[in-house]
């Protein structure tokens, strides 16, 4: 399972604009490597991440083989209003990990 580090400010001022920050634990595989019987080892990756907030897509991300294991993702929006964004990884097998986090805008 993968273990997800997300930093989002508690509160912020309307108009605000803040850092978010997010760093995901993922063993990934390239698919190009070969196991000790010299078969190649099935592609493994992130693919996909993506953030909303209240359900509307604040950013997206589509992700390929060359990205670093346990990738690191920050990012710069304006908070209007409070609210929670919801952060999805999406890996080559289908298999999606989701965090949440709360902000509250004054």
């Amino acid at each position: 399972m993968s273990e997800v580090r997300l930093r989002v400010p508690p509160s912020a001022r309307k108009g605000e604009i803040i850092e978010i920050k997010s760093l995901i634990s993922h063993d990934m595989e390239s698919g190009q490597r070969r196991d000790e019987s010299g078969k190649l080892i099935a592609r493994k990756i992130l693919n996909k991440f993506v953030c909303t907030f209240e359900g509307e897509e604040v950013l997206g991300a589509d992700w390929g083989a060359a990205i670093a294991a346990n990738p690191y993702f920050a990012f710069h929006v304006r908070a209007s209003r409070s609210g929670t964004f919801e952060f999805a990884w999406t890996d080559d097998d289908g298999t999606v990990v989701r965090q949440r986090a709360a902000i509250a805008v004054t």
